[in-house]
């Protein structure tokens, strides 16, 4: 981008918008990148049908991304049916934008092929009963996810991820028609934005934070989170959200297995749907 393109000033904002004060200085600029600073979670959608080879292009860019040793340990299914998208709204808590959103997408780490194809070769499928293998297809999986994401905003459509799918893994896997040695790892909601009612960019921490130069850095993270936690209050409240700060929202989740929403229990679910875990 020229910096007297207007798209400059766009991409300025939303990196104001994504640190406040803190904002890194320096930054090369072109429209990938700027759309990825705008980068926002949207939880309000019209009810209108994706255009036709949407979801192709979207699995297309997903893989695409890199997975570890080509061994491409992920699937994803596609779930535009009501019905089916109303119960796996119930399953995640009431999160009404999976129903309002015309399409969610599971992405499965998917230890199936891989034992099928073992079994058909006649040969041992040892490897694939370690966590090592679970993690290399849960990774593979937020790989090919992210790339979606990245091609969806490109078409001007909004994503969110949707995490408490791990709640009940078995009953989503059920609704998904999984396979043992399969699992949903996380959902991503796809539509077109609702205008009316338009996603903010949402605040992160300072890259003094996140960002160690050679070696990590714990103690100097202290006054930097805590002028996070004052942009994050600031944000709660013109979201209308309750005003807790950043910091109360981390400590929550890790103050117990009651916490975590009955992922407490995944390593047993995982188990039951057929990963060894070892």
């Amino acid at each position: 981008m020229a910096l007297d393109d207007p798209a400059v000033g766009a991409s300025e904002a939303a990196l104001t918008l994504r640190y406040g004060a803190d904002a890194p200085v320096g930054l090369r600029w072109n429209p990938t990148i700027a759309e990825l600073l705008a980068h926002r979670s949207v939880r309000a959608y019209l009810p209108d049908a994706l255009p036709t080879g949407t979801i192709e292009t979207l699995v297309a860019a997903g893989q695409s991304a890199a997975s570890s040793s080509n061994l491409q340990l992920w699937s994803v299914v596609a779930v535009t049916d009501a019905d089916k998208r109303r119960e796996l709204a119930a399953l995640a808590g009431g999160q009404k934008h999976i129903e309002q959103a015309p399409l969610i997408l599971l992405w499965v780490a998917d230890l199936a092929r891989a034992k099928l194809l073992a079994d058909e070769a006649g040969q041992p499928s040892e490897g694939f009963d370690f966590l090592e293998s679970f993690t290399v297809a849960a990774i593979d999986a937020a790989l090919a996810a992210q790339n979606a994401v990245v091609a969806a905003e490109s078409l001007g459509l909004g994503t969110v991820y949707i995490g408490a799918l791990r709640n009940q893994p078995e009953q989503v896997a059920a609704v998904a028609g999984l396979p043992p040695h399969a699992a949903v790892v996380f959902g991503l909601v796809v539509g077109k934005p609702d205008p009316l009612r338009p996603a903010a960019v949402k605040p992160r921490l300072p890259q003094g934070v996140v960002l160690h130069r050679e070696a990590y850095a714990l103690e100097a993270q202290r006054e930097p989170v805590a002028r996070y936690d004052d942009t994050a209050r600031a944000f709660q409240a013109s979201q209308e959200q309750d005003v807790v700060g950043w910091r109360a929202l981390l400590i929550a989740r890790g103050r117990s297995a009651a916490s975590l929403n009955g992922r407490d229990r995944l390593k047993a679910a995982l188990r039951a749907l057929g990963f060894a875990l070892r």
